[in-house]
């Protein structure tokens, strides 16, 4: 009798163990790992502005907020603007941070917004150009509106998208745009940040249409708060995961 009852608590631990597993493999990722990954630490700073870090490399992606939104960041030894709506490009914020010596890359309609003061070396990268920053290699990908409706917000050709190559690992930026052809035919992609606020960008039913189309390791809703509020990214994550389980989402902490 005590041999069977051994045996049954062996048996219950090994199905808990079991289901365990399982579930770990198509829930989220925590923030705690993500933000730990040597390799790419996020660091989510607010909406459209976060910072990823590595060994080698602090890179602000569209800073605004002034010098108070980065207390406590290590400074930038790269920049990068997607457009130049107010969430995205900050004159008064760029000049706060003294750039002087980071590099700082944005698309034209950008860069002639920005002073030459600013910072000694400002590289202008347009629509499927690329450029290499040290080790990184950034490419700058399409983003703009599909909706009739919309096309007044972000026209094609104007801002950019980024897919950063970093330490082997491919990071999609989406900058402000729907689920255009250019995102849903990315290849080899290992974290992505996706937009999803109306009127401005997609719904989230679009973003995750394209997400299950382009199939990143990790993705990241970001910039979701509209002109109605914020955007339900847990009917986001449902959507994704019931779509393809394997497909880590990630809320992290914009707002």
């Amino acid at each position: 009798m005590k041999l069977s009852k051994t045996l049954l608590l062996l048996i219950i631990s090994i199905v808990f163990a079991c289901k365990n597993e399982k579930a770990d493999e198509s829930a989220s990722v925590s923030k705690e790992e993500v933000v730990s990954d040597p390799s790419a630490k996020i660091i989510p700073i607010t909406h459209g502005t976060l910072v990823i870090e590595n060994e080698d490399e602090i890179i602000y992606i569209d800073p605004v907020g002034g010098l108070e939104a980065f207390k406590g960041q290590k400074p930038p030894t790269l920049v990068l603007i997607t457009d130049i709506h107010g969430d995205h490009l900050s004159n008064s914020t760029l000049e706060a941070l003294n750039l002087s010596d980071v590099t700082i890359i944005a698309p034209k309609a950008v860069t002639d917004k920005i002073s030459s003061t600013t910072s000694k070396t400002i590289v202008t990268l347009n629509n499927n150009d690329s450029y290499k920053h040290n080790t990184i290699n950034i490419e700058a990908i399409p983003m703009y509106n599909l909706r009739k409706e919309a096309l007044k917000y972000h026209t094609k050709g104007r801002g950019n998208g980024y897919v950063l190559t970093i330490n082997d690992q491919r990071i999609y930026i989406s900058g402000d745009t729907e689920d255009i052809p250019e995102m849903r035919s990315l290849k080899n992609i290992d974290k992505a940040f996706v937009c999803m606020n109306l009127p401005y960008t997609m719904t989230v039913d679009s973003a995750a249409s394209a997400v299950l189309d382009f199939k990143p390791q990790h993705v990241y809703p970001y910039h979701y708060r509209g002109t109605e509020g914020l955007s339900d990214i847990e009917r986001f994550k449902k959507l994704v995961n019931d779509g393809d389980s394997s497909i880590k989402v990630v809320l992290l902490d914009w707002y």
